[in-house]
Order: C-alpha cells, then structure tokens, then sequence
C-alpha cells in the first residue's frame, strides 16, 4: 500500500489515505457493512439493501472489480483503524467515475469524504483524467456533498441492477 498525500485537507486526527487491494476486501466489506443500513435505511427495502451489499461487496464482487474492472480503491485510516474508502474507475478518454464513497458515521462531517475524494482527484489527474463522474441515488443527502464538492447534476439515470431491483440515481460530473 503506498500513502498518499492530504494537501489542503484539514483533519483533527491522524488520518492518511492508502491505495487498496484485494488484501483489502474485508475491511471495504465491513465498513459497508456499517455505512450502508444508516445511509439507506430510509431509501432502500432491506432487502434491496442485502441484495446490493453481496452483489457489490462480496468477495467476488470486490475482486472483479478490483482485478477485472481495474477499480482502484483508497481506504482512510484514522491511525490503522480503517474509517472509510473510495474507489474510482476509468471510463474513456480522460473521463473516470467515482464508483464508491463511504465514511463510518462517526467520522462524517470531519473531512475524511473530502480527503477520499481529493486522493481520487489526485489519482485521476495523475492518469490524464479531465473529468470525474459519479452516480449518486435520488434521495440520497450525500448529493449535497457532491454539489459542495463542486459536482453538477447532468442527468437522471434507472438502472436494472437484477431481481426486479433499480439504482435511481443522479448522473454527476465535474472538471478534474
């Protein structure tokens, strides 16, 4: 794992961002595992809930995204407590999409979103990337941090993501 800086992120405690791998599956899998039920408990049935978390959390979901996709994750750890993570994918000539974002509830509203996606920025920059997009659900308050983020709705997307189940979302971008 290699660190990465925090340029311009103001943070009260001792919080470092690293690239993951697949090593690292267990930790994204448990931190989902807390963020996701408080962030949707008010958007999603539990069972859509349950659904999402194995088919984008598993193992196997993890690696395929990770090995196959060529998802690069980043975890925060406040010391060596993981806190939360990203991860980002290229998607075309200089555009990347931010697939993930999530922070443990204790540590939001204390930088470690802004920190996750500054070290995304930072990567796709370094790729050549020109622009981020990300999909983030209708209802979902995390889209007035995107907005802060400087990120502008460009259109509204329902995905099928199986079992009768859909992702509706906000397609947004913003310049890198």
């Amino acid at each position: 794992m290699r660190q990465l800086s925090l340029w311009g992120v103001a943070a009260f405690f001792n919080m470092k961002i690293v690239e993951a791998n697949i090593n690292d599956a267990t930790i994204i899998r448990q931190i989902a595992e807390i963020v996701w039920p408080v962030a949707y408990i008010d958007i999603l049935s539990k069972e859509q809930l349950a659904y999402m978390l194995q088919n984008f959390y598993g193992f196997e979901a993890l690696k395929e995204q990770m090995l196959t996709k060529g998802h690069q994750f980043f975890i925060a750890k406040d010391l060596d407590n993981p806190i939360g993570f990203a991860s980002v994918s290229k998607e075309g000539l200089g555009v990347f999409k931010l697939q993930k974002l999530y922070v443990l509830p204790d540590y939001q509203g204390k930088h470690v979103g802004n920190a996750l996606l500054k070290s995304v920025m930072d990567y796709c920059a370094l790729k050549e990337g020109k622009s981020l997009i990300l999909n983030v659900n209708r209802h979902n308050k995390a889209r007035f941090f995107y907005e802060k983020q400087g990120f502008k709705i460009i259109k509204e997307v329902d995905i099928a993501i199986g079992e009768g189940y859909f992702m509706n979302d906000f397609v947004m971008e913003r310049n890198i």
